[in-house]
């Protein structure tokens, strides 16, 4: 197979100045991450890097709250974990105390490098297929540049320094479902499902497949579905059949997204979506999507 020339990364619109809506009002604490913490305006968000110490805190913490989860009677733990909040961010600043206090052996063992490790290799990487192969495409946000500012956030440090912004999405994907459910529009509901599985075949003829593909993981802006976190990207077919194995194995497929509850009443809709599901998420479709140009030399097992 002849080499193909290499995709110029697509750069965001660079703008003279900041828009005027980030400075003139404090930005909420819009979500979190391992790596990042989001600010927002009315249509704008900007980023905030976390150290590696909030990093390791926030590991130690999320591994306490699973075992949590299986000692503790109730969905206390789960709900904390699953919904951060002020508890969850006190928690974590407790945690950055004590590793702080004790000895650091105590808290840096292998496992916890290995993560972070893994989730920087993760980030970096998937954030530079992002750019070279989504850049300007309705399957993420828009991005600005502009002069280096400073801006008022909600929350410590109270300021920050930013040079880029990226569109605002209304909601992830997994709120649109709650919500549509909440309302009694399955069938609205059962549109935007569908449009998550084409959103997912655009990704593919791409050559770039989400790992971290679940409905917290995207955003929804008017009648798009664009990705939120790149660190899952990939554009290695040995990586995609990994994935799909373990894809085969999933009996319900809206459960393990975390529509269980959503669906609980709708057994027809999520009986359609599993079937649409694994009649699209399979190493079939996906190889036929793939670019002819990324394509290994062998074809894939069935």
């Amino acid at each position: 197979m002849a080499p193909q020339p290499a995709r110029a990364p697509a750069l965001p619109q660079v703008l003279p100045d900041i828009p005027e809506e980030l400075t003139k009002q404090r930005l909420r604490r819009l979500g979190e991450g391992i790596g990042k913490v989001v600010y927002a305006s009315g249509n704008w968000v900007v980023y905030r890097e976390r150290s590696p110490l909030e990093m390791v805190a926030l590991i130690l913490l999320w591994r306490g709250l699973r075992k949590l989860e299986s000692l503790l009677p109730g969905t206390w733990a789960k709900h904390l974990r699953d919904r951060p909040s002020r508890q969850i961010r006190l928690l974590r600043v407790l945690v950055q105390g004590a590793i702080l206090v004790f000895p650091r052996t105590l808290w840096y063992g292998s496992h916890i490098r290995d993560v972070l490790r893994l989730y920087h290799r993760r980030s970096v990487r998937g954030e530079k297929l992002a750019q070279t192969h989504l850049g300007g495409s309705h399957l993420v946000p828009k991005r600005i540049t502009f002069p280096p500012t400073r801006v008022s956030i909600g929350g410590w440090p109270g300021w920050l320094v930013v040079s880029e912004a990226a569109e605002r999405v209304e909601c992830t994907l997994f709120q649109k479902m709650v919500q549509l459910a909440r309302d009694d529009h399955f069938e609205e509901l059962e549109e935007w499902l569908d449009r998550l599985l084409r959103t997912r075949q655009d990704g593919w003829s791409l050559g770039l497949f989400s790992t971290d593909a679940h409905l917290k993981n995207f955003g929804v802006i008017g009648t798009r579905i664009v990705l939120l976190d790149s660190g899952g990207l990939t554009n290695r077919w040995s990586e995609v059949e990994q994935v799909l194995d373990k894809e085969e194995a999933v009996i319900r497929p809206y459960v393990r997204l975390g529509l269980g509850h959503v669906l609980a009443g709708r057994p027809e809709i999520a009986g359609r979506f599993d079937q649409r599901w694994k009649a699209t998420v399979n190493r079939g479709v996906v190889w036929n999507c793939w670019p002819i140009e990324s394509k290994p030399e062998s074809t894939p097992s069935p």
